[in-house]
Formats: C-alpha cells, structure tokens, sequence
C-alpha cells in the first residue's frame, strides 16, 4: 500500500451521526484540475447504506487523528457499502 491508498477504519459523520465502518481508499493527483480526487467504498454497513439510499449525500470522512473533511456519498452497492469521493487532501495523509 502506497501513500495514494488507504485500509483501515474510519468514521463518516452524516446529520450528526457518526458512522464507524471499514474504507478502502485511492487518490490520485488530476494534473490538468491541479487538485487531488480521493474515492473508495465502505465495508457494508446496513444503517448507513438504508441512509444513501434514502437521499443522504453530504458528509464528512475522518481517518485516524484527521479532521474530518467533505465527503459525498453515493451508490450503494449490492454487499452493502457505500461509494465514497471527494476532493483536496485526503484524511489520511498527514503533514510530516
């Protein structure tokens, strides 16, 4: 596992709910948007799928000592997790 991907846990915090659950994260620098794209997908997690599915799509993705950044939630999928994207740096890069 590089820098540009992360596995572990990590909390989505959604309508002032935290939601601990499992990600497998990527990121990759986009040079022509001269920003960083980070997404991945939860672990299953049956409260949180029932919510996306229901509309939420705003959130906020922390990662260990990380504070949480924007996060937008999408597509559950057929196990149970939900897609996660955003932009910037990602949580679990940590400024050495």
């Amino acid at each position: 596992m590089t820098d540009e991907e992360y596995r572990g846990p990590a909390v989505v915090h959604a309508d002032g709910t935290p939601y601990p659950v499992e990600v497998r994260m990527s990121a990759r620098f986009e040079p022509v948007e001269g920003r960083v794209r980070w997404a991945g997908r939860t672990a299953p997690h049956a409260e949180l799928r029932a919510r996306v599915g229901g509309g939420l799509s705003e959130g906020r993705l922390g990662i260990g000592g990380s504070a949480p950044v924007p996060v937008r939630l999408s597509e559950p999928d057929p196990w149970g997790g939900v897609r996660l994207t955003g932009t910037g740096t990602p949580p679990w890069w940590v400024a050495s």
